[in-house]
């Protein structure tokens, strides 16, 4: 008996042992999260996103396939409100079994989301103003934290370095929005992602659609985009990767039909990233070709990346920093 009991005991520190040297599992929905899980979580953790390049969230339904990684997940993060649809039943009863955080919810003060008519309540792009969703990141270590207490100290170091990179960010952003002359500082895109981007960095926003894209662009919709287009005689709308680029075509004639010109300025990451292995499939080189494309559509001159990215820059082979 004594032999057995020892076996038994040596059978489960080993386990527990096996249990610490293998990467956690980690599950995002997004890739504005999965890609942040990765640069914390660094070699202690596997991350699946499910939700790849041109997918919509709004309009996105779990497969089967998402049912079995969040089973075999040890930790599943998500953005909330609302912005996963359909998937909301699925990670709430996840919840009950597993760490399964709500990032956005748990990690952005009340006093700064922006509130919207509809059934969302809460605009849930958060991820537009770079500031705002560094917030994430102290969150993602200290959920990987509880669950790899071993890995703490490298996820800490690594959220710290991270987050520096944000807020390098952040100002960039912000310093070539403002190289846009100011009469032409409008953003005009498909749908009505990029509130938070507009606040952050001082420019006017309108989305054709509103912030979900369940429902199409109605002939309202159009006509009042472009009246707003001709108004301001902005040289360029925007489409987005994850929706279709028929509305702003749309809009474009409608706008044609006034006596006015207006040209596609650009394909914009919205509601998900770019493909994989390309500076757009990371959550910085979304939000630095999106404002690329805007300021440089709309008349602005992007300045050298800040110094803090500088690394960044140079994993993608992209412009130096500026000194």
């Amino acid at each position: 008996m004594i032999r057995l009991l020892a076996t038994a005991a040596l059978i489960g520190s080993l386990g527990a042992a096996h249990a610490q040297d293998r990467p956690l599992d980690v599950v995002a929905t997004i890739g504005m999260i999965g890609d942040i899980a990765t640069h914390v979580g660094g070699d202690c953790v596997e991350v699946t996103t499910i939700m790849g390049p041109g997918v919509d969230p709004h309009l996105y339904g779990a497969s089967a396939s998402d049912v079995r990684s969040f089973q075999s997940a040890d930790v599943i993060f998500y953005s909330g409100y609302s912005l996963e649809g359909q998937l909301g039943e699925v990670l709430a009863k996840f919840a009950e079994r597993k760490p399964t955080v709500a990032l956005a919810a748990s990690s952005i003060a009340e006093g700064d989301l922006i509130r919207t008519d509809g059934a969302y309540g809460i605009d849930p792009h958060l991820w537009m103003d770079a500031g705002l969703w560094s917030r994430i990141v102290p969150t993602i270590a200290e959920t990987l934290s509880e669950a790899r207490p071993d890995c703490a100290e490298g996820f800490g170091a690594n959220a710290e370095r991270y987050v520096a990179q944000l807020t390098a960010l952040d100002a960039w952003v912000g310093d070539a929005i403002a190289t846009i002359p100011s009469g032409q500082r409008t953003l005009v895109t498909a749908h009505d992602a990029f509130a938070y981007y507009g606040r952050a960095y001082g420019i006017t926003v309108a989305g054709i659609q509103g912030i979900s894209t369940e429902a199409e662009a109605s002939v309202a919709d159009i006509r009042a985009s472009a009246d707003l287009v001709a108004a301001t005689g902005v040289p360029a709308i925007f489409i987005e990767s994850t929706i279709n680029p028929r509305t702003i075509q749309a809009v474009i004639d409608a706008v044609q039909q006034q006596g006015h010109d207006v040209r596609v300025g650009g394909q914009l990451y919205s509601d998900a990233m770019g493909a994989d292995g390309t500076p757009g499939g990371t959550y910085i080189g979304m939000i630095h070709e999106n404002t690329r494309t805007i300021v440089e559509a709309l008349g602005g001159t992007p300045p050298p990346l800040p110094e803090a990215l500088a690394d960044w820059a140079e994993e993608w082979n992209l412009a130096k920093a500026a000194p």
